[in-house]
């Protein structure tokens, strides 16, 4: 089922890797370097870029990996990515503006990420995004850093999102997901908040559509619009 838009949108709960980030080049690298060093065959880039976005541990476990030998793999991947992969990264062109944009018009923003809170937190700051989310940092929510092979769905960082602005005033009806991935549609329906998908980032054509999105944005001007009209 695809749910509609609100007429209003107060809040808004936004992905981070492949909405507000490009960061597929330094998880991918640390990606081979993790299946490398845990002694595994590398998937091709093409099945790597597939990971970008949901949780690892279960995107592992799709693909036919044990409980030990994805935690093994994650293990590696972690050493990787907090040497080298974590920043090599950037923000995608227009995002800032239209972050921006929408705070002017009095829309508050918070970020909901499969990513782990901590890794989120660094990127967000890294490249100054914490300056646009209610709260700063505090408006940054991603999976708990659970332990290696575990996967916490993204429901659960959804759940909080949304507590979190209902604590800021929202009505539950008033907010929205941005995201770039099936599991950010799936997860905000499960809380009966709608998603905007956006097209620049990693979701296979048709993907978002097939998942419910409410609306497809095909840039950051155009989301911005979408959200405020």
């Amino acid at each position: 089922m695809t749910l509609s838009l609100p007429r209003r949108i107060t809040h808004v709960l936004l992905d981070l890797d492949g909405t507000l980030t490009d960061s597929a080049p330094g998880i991918i690298a640390s990606l081979r370097t993790g299946f490398t060093d845990a002694g595994f065959d590398v998937p091709s880039d093409e099945v790597l870029r597939t990971f970008v976005g949901p949780p690892l541990g279960a995107s592992l476990t799709r693909m036919g990996l044990s409980a030990a030998d994805a935690a093994t793999t994650i293990a590696a991947y972690r050493r990787d990515f907090e040497a080298y992969g974590m920043f090599d990264n950037s923000v995608f062109g227009g995002v800032p503006e239209a972050l921006a944009g929408l705070r002017e018009t009095g829309v508050r923003l918070l970020v909901a990420t499969a990513k782990p809170e901590r890794y989120a937190r660094q990127i967000v700051a890294h490249f100054g995004l914490d300056g646009y989310l209610t709260g700063g940092l505090d408006g940054v929510h991603g999976a708990a850093d659970y332990e290696a092979g575990e996967a916490q769905g993204k429901e659960v960082v959804v759940e909080r999102a949304v507590a979190h602005a209902v604590a800021l005033g929202a009505d539950a009806g008033q907010i929205v997901m941005v995201g770039d991935r099936e599991h950010d549609v799936h997860a905000a329906a499960h809380h009966g908040v709608p998603t905007v998908g956006v097209t620049w980032g990693y979701a296979a054509p048709g993907e978002l559509e097939a998942a419910g999105a409410a609306a497809i944005a095909t840039t950051p001007e155009e989301l911005r619009k979408l959200l405020t009209s």
